[in-house]
């Protein structure tokens, strides 16, 4: 069986949270879809960090930098860097990870699971049992 890469999906993610949150499950369904194994740090930590706090969004930056180091992939996905994203990609080239452009037309055609929009659409978050 051959192994998949992991890919590290950056997306916005400031701003409207509740659609960029929306646009992140797309685009690592997209990846899935691709064969890949998708990691977005920035649907994770933000569950237990506050972005709006400085301290705890600049930690949450440097534990994805980290975990970057094991990505075999950097996808921007959509058609603005924000400046999290743009920290991501001067992180990428710096480590020699490739970088691969995902445009906002080819996530947008990616269809959640019922389930998975109606929590997109009400702003909650996936728990697991």
């Amino acid at each position: 069986m051959r192994e998949s890469k992991l890919i590290y999906i950056a997306s916005p993610y400031a701003g409207n949270i509740e659609e960029n949150v929306t646009f992140a499950k797309r685009a690592c369904r997209y990846a899935i879809r691709q064969g890949g194994i998708p990691v977005a740090v920035h649907l994770l930590y933000p569950q237990m960090l506050d972005d709006s706090n400085p301290a705890e969004r600049e930690l949450g930056l440097q534990l994805g930098m980290q975990f970057m180091e094991r990505c075999d992939e950097l996808w921007v996905c959509g058609d603005r860097i924000s400046s999290g994203m743009a920290q991501e990609i001067t992180e990428a080239i710096k480590l020699n990870i490739p970088i691969k452009s995902i445009g906002t037309h080819e996530i947008q055609k990616e269809q959640l699971p019922a389930e998975m929009e109606q929590i997109a659409a009400s702003g909650q978050s996936l728990a697991m049992a």
